[in-house]
């Protein structure tokens, strides 16, 4: 559904300056975000995915994972088509790596209101409404409407974010968002820049303002053998985590091959114990290792 975007100004020419990441797109007319999911049509920025979920599901919330938020209890969690990354590495690309731009008639996609997806949370006893499986900074206005519903009726809200949103974005929705995990992928920007066609300070920049405003935060590392392995990086990530709050969850998982990184191994338990030795050596409070039997 076509709807008009929060978060943009205009310019000359009709171009238009979209605010709501941190890749900050400059769109001329007709043209696309980097995300593919937003377009101009003649000076008005508009988001073509309000109220088109392409997942809805009932999950734990330790799926997410939150291990220290609302534990045990349900979240709905919901999706649209869509990502401002490209990760190589991205375990949801069959939906988050379509976009408007390259299948703007997607069959899968299912008429899903806020008011619906509130409805369905409170049939299934779910405590919180999860906007997750893609990136939910890019499908905003649709999980902003949610969010302001599910909270009038007494629902948490969870975003499961790559963390590359701007200011404007954060505090716009932070009313009405509860806990996030973010994922920090790297602690190098080189690897953001050829990998995810991101940077790493907006990442960073992100955890402090969310946890400055209140937000409950939980970290996700997915550990990838040769690229994001080596003690030099995951004891940057954890320093950072410990600067921030050494109360921060820090969730570090266990890489399997899948899209582009099908020629990688999956990671060893190994470096996923060394990387817990790393997080305790600093002080982290709260370690899991994920995607592993057995932790």
């Amino acid at each position: 559904m076509i709807k008009e975007a929060m978060l943009y100004e205009k310019l000359d020419n009709n171009i238009v300056h979209c605010y709501l990441c941190a890749h900050h797109c400059k769109i001329p007319d007709n043209k696309f975000g980097i995300c593919g999911v937003r377009q101009n049509h003649h000076g008005k920025l508009n988001t073509l995915v309000w109220g088109e979920a392409i997942a809805s599901n009932v999950d734990p919330i330790e799926k997410k994972p939150l291990y220290h938020f609302l534990p045990g209890s349900f979240s709905y969690s919901i999706a649209t088509i869509g990502c401002n990354f490209k990760c190589g590495f991205c375990q949801n690309w069959q939906i988050s790596q379509v976009s408007k731009k390259s299948a703007p008639d997607t069959s899968e996609l299912c008429l899903l209101k806020p008011e619906d997806i509130v409805r369905e949370a409170k049939k299934n006893k779910c405590l919180s409404i999860s906007y997750t499986y893609t990136e939910p900074t890019i499908f905003f206005e649709y999980a902003y409407d949610t969010a302001k519903q599910a909270h009038s009726c007494g629902l948490k809200n969870v975003f499961v974010t790559n963390g590359f949103m701007t200011v404007q974005a954060i505090e716009t929705i932070s009313p009405y968002l509860d806990a996030v995990n973010i994922d920090l992928k790297f602690f190098k920007d080189s690897s953001y820049i050829d990998i995810c066609k991101a940077r790493l300070a907006p990442v960073l920049d992100s955890i402090k303002f969310m946890k400055k405003l209140g937000i409950w935060v939980e970290i996700t590392t997915l550990v990838i053998p040769g690229i994001n392995d080596s003690d030099e990086e995951l004891s940057g990530i954890a320093e950072f985590i410990a600067s921030v709050d050494k109360g921060m969850p820090w969730h570090i998982s266990a890489f399997h091959p899948d899209y582009k990184f099908m020629d990688y191994p999956p990671t060893p338990v190994k470096t996923l114990l060394c990387a817990e030795k790393i997080a305790k050596s600093v002080g982290l409070k709260f370690v899991h290792l994920g995607n592993v039997l057995g932790f």
